[in-house]
């Protein structure tokens, strides 16, 4: 006879995975939506660079899924269905938003749906408050900085190349775009894929396969594999919002875009702090388009996607409380 909790592991796994996949195509718009918007490159190759470079990122640390495995919720409430309904609650907010076009964060979905799935556990008493004021910090202060650096980094390249003809800046622009959009796709790999990565070891831990918390090399290749996968199916209705309707960009405005994210990202990465690459994707092309003018902004956009932003965590978490609710009396605590 199989063992419940062994079929619970391996269901918090495939869960993970999925929420991994769909955490590619949900957020491939944020490495490519300019570079496809500014016509550097096509849907296809853009996307093909982006799931290659996603992999590559997520193999290079573990920093920022020891800081989500470690760092929200107290070890000793954590069970494989806590894990599993904070993964399902994250994954059903993903595909919400992804069906209305919405960029909202997989970071924040991930964990909201952890935070509502201990809720309903074991209370509010089972958090790590501490970890959880890190976690959201860094989450609420990137958007500022990407907003900081893509509007001052514009700036500068307005004073640089002030006296080049449009034309000529643009087509040598959107051949450095192909780097810049690389860079940003591998710095997504760095910050995205850990969050799968840190669940996964958590629920790995709480069955005991594990005795400490240290990510096993085959759960990085796992989570890189299953995110690259995601990508390369893509998600053309968020880079759609993101790449053309938020604010038109030309190519100069898409490299400062994507170059200055992915400074914030893989800064962020290095110390282990989990950041959105939707919200400072978002916010850097904020900071870009106010660098030209106000207007040339698209408000009722920014209205969506700041709506989206506010409602994920307790959405998310909302959901994950549901899931927990009814799984729970079927498969067990």
């Amino acid at each position: 006879m199989l063992d419940p909790v062994l079929v619970m592991l391996c269901l918090v796994i495939l869960a993970a995975l999925l929420f991994d996949y769909i955490n590619g195509f949900h957020d491939t718009a944020n490495a490519i939506a300019t570079c496809v918007s500014t016509r550097a490159l096509s849907v296809k190759a853009a996307i093909c660079m982006a799931a290659v470079l996603n992999f590559a990122g997520a193999m290079i640390s573990t920093k920022v899924a020891s800081t989500i495995g470690k760092g929200i919720v107290d070890s000793a409430n954590i069970t494989q269905m806590v894990v599993l309904a904070g993964i399902l609650g994250a994954i059903i907010w993903n595909l919400i938003t992804w069906y209305y076009g919405l960029p909202s964060s997989s970071s924040h979905a991930i964990i909201g749906g952890l935070m509502g799935s201990v809720y309903a556990h074991a209370g509010l008493g089972a958090l790590k408050w501490g970890g959880l004021e890190k976690i959201v910090l860094a989450l609420l202060i990137s958007p500022i900085l990407g907003t900081i650096v893509g509007f001052a980094f514009m700036l500068f390249l307005y004073r640089v190349f002030h006296n080049s003809a449009p034309s000529a800046l643009n087509k040598y622009f959107r051949r450095l775009q192909v780097l810049s959009a690389a860079f940003m796709a591998f710095s997504h790999g760095t910050a995205d894929a850990q969050k799968s990565m840190g669940v996964i070891t958590m629920a790995l831990v709480s069955y005991g396969f594990l005795k400490t918390f240290a990510v096993p090399w085959e759960v990085m290749v796992a989570c890189a594999t299953a995110m690259a996968c995601g990508t390369a199916l893509g998600g053309w209705r968020i880079i759609k919002t993101v790449g053309r309707d938020f604010v038109k960009l030309q190519p100069v405005h898409g490299f400062c875009v994507e170059t200055a994210s992915a400074g914030v990202i893989l800064g962020a990465s290095a110390l282990g702090m989990p950041t959105s690459t939707t919200h400072v994707i978002t916010s850097t092309i904020l900071g870009v388009g106010l660098s030209k003018r106000l207007t040339a902004v698209n408000w009722k956009v920014a209205q969506r996607i700041v709506l989206a932003w506010v409602l994920t965590i307790p959405a998310s978490g909302l959901m994950a409380y549901l899931a927990y609710q009814v799984l729970s009396p079927l498969l067990g605590r």
